[in-house]
């Protein structure tokens, strides 16, 4: 009666290691083998590359967002004047900018002014959006104050007006330079309203890093905008910036109570959130997808062990009679398929790794070969392709792909232990 023996005993990775060693008689195991581990470092390589990709997608995205646009805005519901006009501009701005301030979580609240003009130079047009806010309070925009590049100085915007990359590209101007903000909406006379035209110096123009953002956004120094939109003693917004964006839910109800009766509201998530919640329905659907990569990368495994298992018939059969147990011989082919799945994984790790680390470098030279434009900003919204890499993202790729390689090895590593050594040796 066959004795049994330790699981996984040295005997039995040595007589793994001696299989997966295929002689050159038998170069067709040799084969399956190194198309499964190449099979498999590919498709967990391209599992974390997506998965870096997603997620470096969407922080960037979710950065821009909340680095260059307010966190939550407020404006005041419709009232009627003294006059009998309606309107929702806000009089005592300073004052519910004050209220708002001392709301815990809250770490700014500035007045705004916000209009869409036309910004000109010479026979240029550009469509462009101010805003018109403090000094102090421009310094609090993270993307503005601290952009991914500047040309100016951003202590002189009090002198004249600070412009994006994308304005002062399409405008063909820098520093220096003087551009023309007109506005339809402009002086009131007898025979109606004629258009507001003035012209300022362009002393600072940064890249936020968004292309809607740096292709449309103007800021003007607030007492300027509230003369040149007609707000005098009024304000169209209050934008506020809290510690923890993520959670504004929760801030919105005591931010309306503090600041007035007239307020409402309208967050960060409200103007990107049907956008992120695709992201996050297009992140599930590639993993899915993915996934099954993985799974049709470990099946060829299986045609790997079948193949093995049937050269290795003979020497199955020698081992059995020898004493070897049906045990001993599942976990001898258990051992060679959970190998390669092994090595595979590994291999797959450190590529994709190292192409998420190397994405910038490697997506300009694909850019360059293929002679440029492969990345459109005004589509994508972001000026590059970003990746970081997580430690979960990595650890689910390697957690599917060593789940799947092992099972997958099962069936075939049981067929060899139910092999009858008789019927083995029977032609030998």
């Amino acid at each position: 009666m066959a004795q049994s023996t330790a699981p996984f005993s040295r005997f039995e990775w040595m007589i793994a290691w001696r299989y997966l060693r295929a002689r050159k008689a038998e170069g067709g195991v040799s084969t399956m083998t190194w198309i499964s581990l190449i099979g498999i470092t590919l498709a967990v390589a391209a599992l974390i590359i997506t998965l870096a990709v997603r997620t470096g997608f969407r922080d960037e995205f979710v950065d821009t967002i909340l680095g260059a646009n307010a966190h939550v805005t407020v404006y005041s519901q419709t009232y009627v004047t003294e006059t009998g006009a309606t309107a929702r501009t806000i009089p005592d701005f300073q004052a519910w900018a004050d209220r708002i301030a001392t709301v815990p979580g809250v770490t700014r609240a500035a007045p705004l002014i916000k209009g869409q003009v036309m910004a000109n130079k010479v026979q240029t047009n550009v469509g462009v959006e101010v805003f018109g806010i403090a000094y102090e309070d421009l310094l609090t925009i993270p993307r503005v104050a601290e952009p991914e590049a500047a040309v100016g100085d951003i202590r002189n915007f009090n002198d004249g007006i600070a412009i994006g990359s994308g304005v002062a590209q399409a405008l063909g101007v820098t520093v220096g330079d003087k551009i023309k903000i007109i506005s339809p909406n402009g002086v009131k006379t007898a025979f109606g309203t004629s258009p507001r035209v003035n012209a300022y110096d362009v002393t600072y123009i940064f890249t936020a890093g968004r292309w809607d953002i740096d292709r449309t956004r103007v800021y003007l120094p607030f007492a300027e905008a509230q003369s040149f939109f007609n707000r005098e003693g009024v304000a169209d917004e209050i934008e506020v910036m809290v510690a923890d964006p993520e959670g504004i839910d929760k801030l919105l109800m005591p931010i309306m109570q503090t600041a007035s009766p007239l307020a409402t509201v309208w967050t960060w998530r409200d103007r990107s959130g049907a956008f992120l919640r695709a992201l996050d329905m297009e992140d599930n659907v590639m993993f899915i997808i993915l996934s099954i990569l993985v799974l049709i990368a470990s099946m060829n495994i299986i045609s790997g062990l079948i193949m093995l298992v049937k050269n290795k018939g003979r020497d199955i059969g020698i081992l059995r009679t020898m004493g070897l147990t049906e045990g001993s011989v599942l976990r001898v082919f258990f051992l060679c398929g959970s190998m390669t799945g092994l090595v595979g994984t590994i291999a797959g790790v450190a590529l994709g790794c190292l192409f998420a680390v190397y994405i910038d470098q490697i997506f300009s030279l694909v850019n360059y070969l293929s002679g440029g434009g492969v990345w459109d900003p005004s589509i994508r919204g972001i000026y590059r392709l970003p990746a970081k890499l997580e430690l979960w993202d990595v650890v689910s790729a390697v957690s599917l792909s060593l789940s799947l390689s092992f099972i997958v090895t099962i069936f075939p590593a049981r067929r060899a232990a139910r092999m009858n050594p008789v019927e083995a040796l029977r032609y030998e």
